[in-house]
């Protein structure tokens, strides 16, 4: 875009790498320089925790009341009962109304460290589209709403299209979804003049839809903007680890694991990634980002610091460097580790070296356990193991010992109370 906008949330997001595309910029950054704007982005509730993915869309919504505007963080307990086609090969499971009940608990804890809820000009209200998708009468619905859509336009949605081409089914409730999610766009334009929705670039057919159903109903401008794919330089997707999701909630993964995982991000992604997760100015992340040798190590201590003390807190932060450097600079064990703690049972039995490493969660199987051994990338207290089949009983638990998988993987073994 060659555009360079005027008001400060654009002027922010551009320069910190969260633009991928906008229905109109112009149109937009002058609403945002007349006053305050209300924008949303919707979350589906299909866990009890978001994960690292859906950082760059809370950050949007951090900066958009960093700017003095009114951000809305949609709790989707209506839409999660369809589910979202976008990205998917398949239909998401349907889950329960109390699950869904409980994942939005479980969600909103994350964002109350990044947005200020209340119903303040610029404080985010408290909003969930089961209360009026609920309530819609299915006829009145497509009569009202359903009108304004083709097949054919649907039909070209790219989260549609991919299903087909593969050949993959989608259902008759996923191919609803489209719809819905506009008509939310539309309920909130009319509860809280809410004229901007933001999401991935996966969601820019969704949001077009929303914008453009909102000019057709009620004769007003809407706008639309979405966010670029976030990848790492090695190709992982965002938000993956070895194991799986990299929750932001502390009860899904560890303050510690958590903090590990920004430290070890490859070098080419600290600069982009201190720019997109954190609120050191721009200057500072690229001088970072462009750091070489040892200095590039503390650029990433910095990075993990900083959106650890954002997600969790400035003493989760803390603790988990502290870990950090007893685990690696001094060889010692940390007290932030992931613990598994050993009842009285199993250390009357012992266990075997091969299943504490598969209980302390640093392989899947006993198999990948066996494999790590054989390969010399397993260690008890920083010697290493030859025998996966090694017995570990009260005797050798008479104090905590550390166990490691490879150079940064590290986890805590103990008796239990």
């Amino acid at each position: 875009m060659t555009y360079t906008p005027k008001s400060d949330f654009l002027a922010t997001v551009m320069s910190r790498g969260f633009m991928a595309d906008c229905t109109d910029l112009e149109g937009l950054d002058q609403r945002f320089r007349n006053g305050v704007v209300t924008g949303y982005i919707g979350f589906d509730l299909t866990a009890t925790s978001l994960h690292i993915g859906n950082l760059v869309q809370i950050m949007l919504l951090r900066w958009m009341q960093k700017t003095g505007h009114r951000p809305i963080t949609l709790m989707g307990g209506g839409t999660t009962k369809v589910g979202d086609p976008s990205g998917k090969d398949e239909m998401r499971k349907i889950i329960s109304v109390d699950q869904i009940n409980s994942n939005a608990n479980g969600i909103r804890k994350v964002f109350a460290n990044y947005i200020n809820y209340g119903d303040g000009p610029t404080e985010s209200p408290l909003v969930n589209n089961a209360d009026w998708l609920d309530k819609l009468g299915y006829i009145d619905f497509l009569r009202d709403i359903g009108k304004h859509f083709t097949i054919n336009r649907l039909l070209a949605f790219e989260s549609v299209k991919s299903r087909l081409d593969r050949e993959q089914p989608l259902s008759f409730i996923e191919f609803n979804y489209m719809l819905l999610q506009a008509y939310d766009y539309l309920e909130l334009n009319r509860r809280y003049d809410c004229v901007l929705q933001m999401g991935g670039s996966d969601q820019w057919g969704n949001i077009v839809s929303g914008a453009d159903l909102i000019r057709r109903v009620d004769a007003k401008d809407a706008f639309g903007l979405t966010t670029p794919l976030v990848t790492r330089a090695d190709g992982k997707k965002m938000g993956k680890s070895a194991d799986g999701a990299v929750w932001l909630n502390e009860e899904k993964m560890p303050g510690y694991e958590f903090w590990q995982w920004w430290r070890n991000v490859p070098d080419a992604d600290v600069g982009k990634f201190l720019k997109m997760f954190t609120e050191l100015p721009v200057d500072e992340c690229d001088r970072m980002g462009a750091l070489g040798g040892a200095e590039i190590n503390e650029a990433k201590v910095r990075l993990a610091n900083e959106v650890t003390t954002l997600c969790r807190g400035a003493e989760a932060a803390a603790n988990a460097e502290a870990t950090a450097r007893e685990v690696f600079e001094k060889g010692g064990v940390g007290d932030d580790l992931p613990t598994l703690e050993l009842s009285e049972a199993d250390l009357s039995e012992g266990v075997s070296a091969a299943q504490l490493f598969v209980r302390a969660g640093l392989v899947k199987s006993g198999k990948e356990a066996k494999r790590l051994i054989a390969e010399n990338g397993a260690k008890v207290d920083d010697a290493p193991i030859t025998d996966p089949g090694q017995m570990f009983d009260a005797t050798a638990l008479t104090s905590p010992i550390k166990l490691s998988a490879g150079k940064k993987r590290h986890a805590l073994v103990k008796r239990g109370g």
